[in-house]
């Protein structure tokens, strides 16, 4: 038979997952010749033997690669017989421009355990040990190819044993570039003390104090889960007194044992989880609210000291980004932790941890960054700055949309140098230099400003049609939808605030069509975080009694509000949450985002008949919230406790969703709803919408991948501009 030759070329995330040493062994069984490599692409696979066998190695790749290892392209070349003698891994190629996808950081593997737990290994208790199948990637690599020159790693010389692992295609340490071992790898050491860092750790953590950790993508402050003093005491050093906390568990036992367990991530995310009756948990976790995050150790670091259920929260001041340094934490975090357990492996890109609920994403980072996302056409080189709170930024890359990971409010300069930091990475790894920036409409925002001193041909997208194609580009879709965006805040092109909106949006443009009835937003910033000022204007605005809240400034406001110039007109569904969380005494002081919507959330029991809400004719079709109050007083009045109110509060809002969609669908024949915004990260409002647009027959898209809230903004901006320009240089659908 003829021998034949064939040259796949393979993108995705093919680098530092093992797929090279997966192409060796499976063309070494097949009896194939040839070579596999790395290149700036992704990996190249020059192989030749019988056209049979060649067959089964292109199926081979697709069907069964590495379970870390994702598959965007493979080009296939057929080639002269070069008469190759052997099949080898060569070294990599750097030239040209990069589409290699570099693996996001990877949790502790069970192979890794087996050794880590095993007192005759020679990494026995080692805190970096891993392999191609674990440890971290995107947080230690500086460019690609994804070498081990190229990664933070290049300082530690391997010792023989290891240098031979890492020459074996047949070990699972093969080219794995962070292998290392105790006599040539990281060290860790208790900063200050010649002590054992680890028993020294347990037993500080048993005393009550805080202790910072250095992990894979920065710092961890940790403290005793179920000690109320050292929560307390946490709280007040980092000034956060009532966001909640993450707790991780030192297995899945003792996790079951406080929370309602769900299906867990692979790639240990924090995931939100239900207290049982009689957690042992301190109450000062996550105060008001009946979930806790929890996650479990994806670090060797952590399996040595996780022996209790502990907290583990960013290592950061409040509202700034983590810390990823020795020095950078000894000077920032030196007044809020007892002891630092640090150790010489740098980061090179800080990574909070990211934050899952119900299989949905809510924080994009450690686990999930750099996954791109496939827009399904090319486009010209964007950069896509995203909002102000929660912010990310986006690249795009051929068809391909690379959401950084989370970077958090844009407010002080520590988190505008982060966003530099992101933006410069990102660049670097993928060979992407923008041509084009968007930004959001609000010309206040930090990130507007930002996108402006590019001085980049600029792109403004209109915050709630970027959030409706966020929705549609994480789903792969282009049609015209019916875009509900429901949150907060987000500057109209109006000059108003919107926040309850009903778009028609496609990729190209929108119509508003509908809006939740606005109100007032008494003082602007000063209602966002003082429910019980949305409270009174939507009491105003229904003319119901003002003397229902109960405040010494009441009457000041009440007489702003009533002047006429009590604020901006806002159509927010968020600040309408934060009235009824205020009326139902549940919140009247939000000291985070979102905290009056989460502890409403929170105490919602079963199922009741939905308040009354209709759908109103006008220029703008408009959801009522008028008799909703009107039916909510009336409860209030007979004693109807706080639970069933808000399950009466939540189901009006999805009945009120469906019916204005179904009034949408008779005037423009569209059958596909598209729900996006941060009140979507409501798990009970998401549910009960997409059930009540089920039994009306649409087609509902909702977000898994990229956050709903405004950490997915920035998708929907590059995809949007991307859009608009793939005619650009040759650039088409």
């Amino acid at each position: 038979m003829e021998p034949a030759r064939r040259i796949f070329r393979i993108r995705g995330v093919v680098q530092g997952v093992g797929f090279r040493p997966f192409v060796y062994r499976t063309a070494l069984r097949l009896g194939l010749r040839g070579a596999v490599w790395n290149d700036p692409e992704g990996v190249v696979v020059d192989a030749e033997g019988d056209a049979a066998s060649l067959d089964v190695l292109a199926y081979e790749i697709k069907s069964s690669p590495p379970s870390r290892a994702s598959i965007e392209s493979m080009r296939t070349l057929d080639a002269v017989p070069a008469g190759a003698a052997t099949f080898s891994i060569i070294p990599s190629a750097t030239l040209g421009a990069s589409h290699a996808r570099v693996s996001a950081d990877l949790p502790t593997c069970a192979a890794y355990l087996a050794e880590f737990l095993n007192p005759k290994d020679r990494r026995f208790r080692y805190p970096f040990i891993n392999c191609t199948d674990c440890g971290p990637r995107y947080s230690i690599v500086e460019d690609v190819p994804y070498d081990r020159s190229q990664t933070t790693m290049r300082s530690f010389r391997m010792c023989p044993a290891c240098a031979s692992e890492y020459a074996d295609p047949l070990s699972r340490r093969f080219h794995a570039q962070p292998n290392a071992c105790p006599a040539c790898g990281p060290r860790l050491w208790l900063h200050g003390s010649d002590r054992e860092p680890i028993a020294a750790t347990i037993e500080a953590l048993r005393e009550g104090k805080i202790v910072a950790l250095k992990g894979i993508g920065g710092f961890h402050l940790a403290c005793d889960a179920r000690s109320e003093s050292a929560v307390r005491k946490l709280r007040e050093r980092k000034h956060r007194s009532g966001k909640p906390f993450a707790v991780m568990f030192p297995d899945l036992p003792s996790l079951e044992r406080e929370l309602v367990p769900e299906s867990l991530h692979p790639t240990a995310p924090i995931a939100l989880l239900k207290k049982k009756a009689g957690s042992t948990l301190a109450s000062g976790i996550a105060p008001g609210l009946d979930e806790v995050g929890a996650f479990l150790p994806y670090t060797p670091l952590h399996h040595l000291v996780v022996r209790q259920p502990l907290v583990m929260t960013s290592g950061n001041r409040s509202d700034e980004p983590i810390a990823i340094r020795n020095d950078e934490a000894l000077e920032r975090l030196g007044d809020i932790a007892d002891l630092f357990i640090l150790h010489d492996r740098d980061i090179h890109m800080r990574m909070d941890d990211s934050v899952m609920r119900g299989g949905k994403v809510l924080r994009r980072a450690r686990g999930f960054v750099p996954e791109s996302i496939n827009l399904g056409f090319d486009s010209p080189p964007i950069l896509a700055v995203g909002a102000d709170l929660k912010n990310t930024l986006c690249l795009t890359a051929g068809g391909a949309a690379i959401l950084s990971q989370h970077i958090g409010d844009l407010e002080s300069w520590e988190a505008q140098q982060f966003f530099a930091e992101a933006r410069r990475n990102l660049e670097r790894l993928f060979r992407v230099t923008p041509q084009y920036v968007a930004h959001d409409l609000h010309p206040g925002y930090h990130s507007t400003r930002m996108a402006r001193a590019t001085g980049l041909p600029a792109i403004a997208v209109q915050h709630h049609h970027a959030h409706i194609a966020s929705c549609l580009a994480e789903n792969g879709r282009r049609d015209r939808v019916i875009g509900v965006a429901w949150d907060g805040t987000g500057y109209g092109a109006d000059g108003t605030i919107w926040g309850g909106e009903f778009l028609i949006a496609d990729l190209a443009g929108f119509e508003r069509k509908g809006r939740l009835r606005p109100v007032p937003l008494p003082g602007g910033d000063s209602a966002v975080r003082a429910p019980w000022r949305m409270a009174l204007s939507h009491l105003l605005a229904a003319e119901l009694p003002a003397t229902r809240v109960v405040h010494t400034e009441r009457a000041s406001v009440e007489a702003m509000i009533r002047s006429g110039f009590g604020g901006v007109p806002t159509s927010s569904a968020g600040r309408l949450f934060d009235a009824v969380a205020s009326l139902a005494g549940v919140c009247h002081f939000a000291t985070y985002e979102g905290q009056a919507a989460m502890e409403l959330e929170a105490i919602c029991e079963g199922d009741a008949p939905p308040y009354p809400m209709p759908v109103i004719d006008g220029d703008l079709l408009e959801l009522d919230p008028r008799p909703l109050l009107r039916a909510l007083l009336d409860d209030l009045d007979r004693g109807v406790p706080a639970p069933l109110i808000t399950s009466r509060f939540h189901a009006a809002l999805a009945l009120g969703i469906g019916e204005l969609c179904e009034r949408l669908r008779s005037s423009t024949q569209l059958s596909v709803v598209a729900l996006s915004g941060g009140c979507f990260q409501n798990r009970r409002l998401s549910r009960s919408t997409k059930e009540a647009l089920v039994q009306r027959g649409f087609e509902v898209l909702v977000h898994f991948r990229v956050p709903a809230g405004d950490g997915g903004i920035a998708l929907g901006q590059a995809a949007m501009a991307a859009w608009r320009l793939r005619d650009v240089s040759g650039h088409s659908r």
